[in-house]
């Protein structure tokens, strides 16, 4: 049988080396190119080091931004994507080498090459998209991420089975909906929670997520990344503050800390989820007043 591992960590090296080559080569010599803040800085160590804990970035991120008007609200989808890649790359390759799961071969390369045809085929739909349907899109779907984050904190969902592939229907089931999740994050809506579920009511084992999420996330993440770099629709600077910092935010959460008691922290993201998606549904009905 084909191992998967090794092959994965050649791609992710590859497509992290190749990303990184692009991005500089098309960045450097912008206005933009220039030191991140020390608010940048921040928000990409906190949202990064809470992401390798299981709290996810992409939300609370979205939240500090719109909250602290980082960064304006047309250009988080792509300052995430871009600026939360590096971190991602880290996590991936920790995670494949860490967690003891070989899912199924086919299952894994054909659930993270549908995320990624959804996050190319959303990408480009997403960075021509004004400023006004992004804050409505982005409210919409913090509102359904909250959704899943309280289903995942109560219970509501099963914890599993025991498969580590999926076949027949449920594979298709599982193809459409990873293609559907990768769109979601060229909103800024994080993969992992859904993810996570969506293995489990397919009934595979919990565990085997995290290779498909974060292969998933990893892969799909340059995708999109190209797209919103080659149309400008980011913010340079607070993308490098989410990459300088983030990365060894993870190496810290992961070899460091390792676990915290992270209920109430989890809750408190809830709230401030909620409360950045309504923000994000006023400044819509505003945009569209005003325009």
């Amino acid at each position: 049988m084909l191992a998967p591992k090794p092959i994965l960590i050649v791609l992710l090296g590859t497509a992290a080396t190749a990303f990184v080559a692009f991005w500089i080569g098309r960045a450097r010599g912008t206005p933009g190119w220039r030191r991140p803040t020390w608010r940048q800085l921040a928000i990409g160590f906190v949202t990064n080091f809470f992401d390798m804990l299981g709290i996810g970035s992409f939300a609370p991120t979205t939240a500090l931004y719109k909250l602290g008007r980082v960064v304006p609200d047309e250009n988080i989808p792509g300052t995430l994507n871009v600026g939360h890649l590096i971190p991602t790359f880290v996590e991936a390759v920790i995670s494949i080498l860490v967690i003891a799961v070989d899912v199924e071969p086919r299952t894994l390369i054909l659930l993270i090459a549908a995320s990624v045809a959804g996050a190319w085929l959303g990408a480009g739909v997403v960075a021509g998209w004004s400023r006004r349907r992004i804050q409505l899109g982005m409210g919409v779907l913090l509102l359904g991420a909250v959704a899943v984050m309280i289903a995942r904190q109560t219970g509501l969902v099963p914890s599993g089975g025991e498969a580590l592939g999926l076949s027949g229907t449920r594979l298709a089931i599982g193809i459409a909906c990873n293609f559907v999740l990768g769109a979601f994050m060229t909103l800024g809506v994080g993969l992992f929670a859904p993810c996570m579920i969506m293995v489990a009511l397919l009934g595979m084992q919990e565990t085997a997520a995290f290779p498909i999420m974060m292969g998933s996330c990893a892969f799909l993440m340059p995708a999109a990344s190209v797209r919103f770099v080659r149309s400008g629709r980011y913010d340079l600077r607070a993308s490098l503050g989410l990459t300088l910092a983030g990365a060894p935010a993870v190496l810290l959460a992961a070899f460091v800390v390792k676990s915290l008691a992270l209920r109430t922290v989890k809750w408190l993201v809830v709230v401030v989820v909620v409360y950045t998606a309504v923000a994000m549904l006023r400044s819509s009905v505003r945009e569209r007043r005003s325009g």
